[in-house]
C-alpha cells in the first residue's frame, strides 16, 4: 500500500502547486491595479483552476488516507 500513499501524496502535490499558482496570480493581478472591471475577469479565470486544485489536492489527501488504512 505504500504505492497509494505516495501516490496520493504526488496527487497532492501537484494540487498545492496549482493552487500557490493561483495565489500568484492573484497577487501579480493586485499588483497592476487593474480596473474593477478587469480585476474582476482575471479573478474569474482563475476561479475554475483554483477549485480544480483544491479538489485534485483532497482527493490526494482521500488517496493516502486510503493507502494507511489499507497498510
Amino acid at each position: 500500500m505504500q504505492f497509494l500513499i505516495w501516490t496520493g501524496a504526488g496527487i497532492t502535490l501537484i494540487g498545492l502547486l496549482g493552487l500557490a499558482w493561483c495565489i500568484v496570480r492573484a497577487a501579480a493581478a493586485k499588483r497592476e491595479n487593474l480596473s474593477d472591471e478587469a480585476m474582476r475577469a482575471r479573478l474569474a479565470r482563475l476561479v475554475p483552476i483554483n477549485l480544480a486544485s483544491l479538489l485534485l489536492s483532497a482527493i490526494g489527501l482521500m488517496i493516502v488516507i486510503i493507502g494507511i488504512f489499507l497498510a
